[in-house]
């Protein structure tokens, strides 16, 4: 492979660890932040994410010439948003070229030095991570690049310049959220938060996109805790951490929480610690039991509750068990509310779930910046257990229907039709999302790693039964579903993810 020569400007795709390649531009590091011993690499840029890290020279490829490679084996809308970004960058740059032609001007607009401020764990400013004086990207030419060699040139260099950089050991591995301001070409898809109330008394406040992809949220000053690093829950920290809120941490698996440290969370030793030590404190755990456990066990939320703290329980649970919880903390004087969040471990990486909310309605305006981190959008929907509620109905309605797609997978080979064509016509029909899609593309390639496990679908069906059963309202192609999924935790798919359902009808 022919070496890539690049230098201060380029448009790249840059490949870094599991993520996909993603446009970026190579830019000048802070003055003090050294290069990564030992490798051949340059700090890129990324468009959308607002994001810079190193990346070795191997993983880096000239834009221009592998665009339509990589707009082909990537169809994310996130990604699609980023090269719509510098598809906007180069229109920009080519203008400002064009207007400054004929005028004998070729120093153009003077920026302003940016500071990246790097968060230290004993940090209080975390609102000032945005300067408010600060101009947005396109108020500064960019740098002589690409773009200039293809004909969309600027006429003078961005300096991207900061304050000296503390020594922090992490800061070489991992993407960094900048303090520069997102680019006019991305505010249609910052967080710009509305109020809709609805007849149902409920309300919902509503997201463009995902905030993975944005950065004009301001942190929250509580002191957030969290409890329960398991596919979703790990997924949510990050998020909150990339945006810039304080976290302390605690997992009964100790070492999930290593990762986490590494980012700039807190330990704490207990969940009793965690709420003693937080103003907020969200837990995402498995099962009602674990919920319980977790609150009223030994070294529990309940031994650090105080008057005035706040518990938000995001686990998928009962009502009943919600009750018993919202009792349990508001009589020692805390403040509680359900959060239970409808979505998967990739959306949750992305910061695309839906929370649904009941309970204290303070608690769910204080935990608005933590929402707008870990999800695209938040429905209040009233009293304790409304969430739990309609959580199970819309877990109920997605684990049966998971169980037809496999079904009719099943049936179609059985009778000697091509799974892959039914799959096609599917995508091409009503019933086409994302969804079906990803989860048949599961079982064609099976590929069964989780991303919502098949014991937790198979749980909250059962839950939602049992809803059922206290409502006397039917539910019998739930029940249908849930017998369908116990032969799967039969075979031991429980551990896999949902789609091995697909399991339970070729044994």
């Amino acid at each position: 492979m022919a070496t890539v020569h690049l230098r201060i400007g380029d448009l790249v795709w840059g490949k870094l660890g599991r993520y996909p390649p993603w446009p970026g531009k190579v830019v000048s590091p802070p003055k003090d932040l050294k290069k990564p011993r030992g490798k051949k690499c340059h700090f890129v840029k990324f468009f959308g994410t607002e994001d810079h890290a190193w990346i070795k020279i191997e993983q880096l490829k000239p834009y221009h010439p592998h665009k339509e490679e990589m707009i082909k084996i990537n169809k994310g809308k996130r990604f699609q948003q980023a090269v719509d970004a510098v598809e906007d960058f180069l229109k920009k740059a080519k203008g400002k070229e064009q207007g400054s032609d004929g005028k004998g001007e070729t120093k153009g607009k003077k920026t302003s030095n940016k500071p990246l401020k790097i968060l230290e764990e004993d940090d209080e400013d975390l609102s000032a991570l945005r300067d408010p004086s600060e101009k947005d990207l396109t108020d500064s030419d960019p740098e002589s690049s690409t773009a200039e060699r293809l004909g969309a040139g600027a006429s003078s260099g961005f300096k991207w310049k900061s304050s000296p950089v503390k020594n922090d050991p992490h800061f070489h591995h991992f993407l960094l959220s900048q303090s520069e301001k997102p680019a006019s070409s991305m505010e249609v898809i910052s967080k710009r938060l509305k109020i809709i109330e609805e007849d149902t008394s409920s309300t919902s406040i509503q997201a463009a996109d995902s905030t993975a992809i944005n950065g004009s949220i301001t942190p929250t000053d509580k002191r957030i805790g969290f409890l329960g690093l398991g596919l979703m829950g790990s997924g949510i920290v990050s998020n909150l951490l990339k945006m810039g809120h304080v976290v302390t941490v605690w997992n009964r698996t100790a070492e999930k929480c290593d990762l986490f440290i590494q980012e700039g969370a807190r330990l704490g030793r207990t969940p009793a610690e965690v709420v003693s030590m937080c103003d907020i404190t969200f837990s995402c755990v498995s099962d009602p039991k674990a919920a319980k456990d977790l609150v009223l066990g030994p070294s529990g939320v309940l031994q650090g509750i105080r008057p005035g703290k706040c518990y938000v329980e995001m686990s998928t649970v009962d009502p009943e068990t919600i009750a018993e919880l919202s009792q349990s903390i508001t009589t020692r004087g805390g403040r509680f509310l359900e959060a239970p969040v409808a979505g998967s471990q990739q959306l949750s990486n992305d910061g695309m779930l839906v929370i649904l909310a009941a309970g204290d309605r303070s608690v769910y305006e204080d935990c608005s910046s933590c929402f707008q981190a870990m999800g695209k959008s938040s429905f209040f929907l009233g009293e304790a257990g409304n969430a739990a509620k309609m959580m199970l109905i819309l877990n109920m309605v997605q684990g049966s229907f998971m169980a037809t797609i496999a079904e009719g997978l099943t049936l179609a080979q059985a009778t000697g039709q091509s799974q892959q064509t039914l799959l096609d016509i599917l995508c091409q029909g009503q019933m086409a999302s994302t969804f079906v899609d990803q989860k048949c593309q599961n079982i064609l390639q099976g590929n069964f790693k989780p991303d919502y496990y098949l014991k937790h679908i198979q749980k909250d069906l059962r839950l939602a039964i049992s809803m059922g059963d206290t409502a006397n309202h039917p539910t019998p192609m739930a029940a249908a579903a849930n017998e369908v999924y116990k032969r799967a935790k039969a075979l031991d798919q429980s551990d896999n993810d949902m789609s091995a359902v697909y399991r339970a009808y070729i044994h």
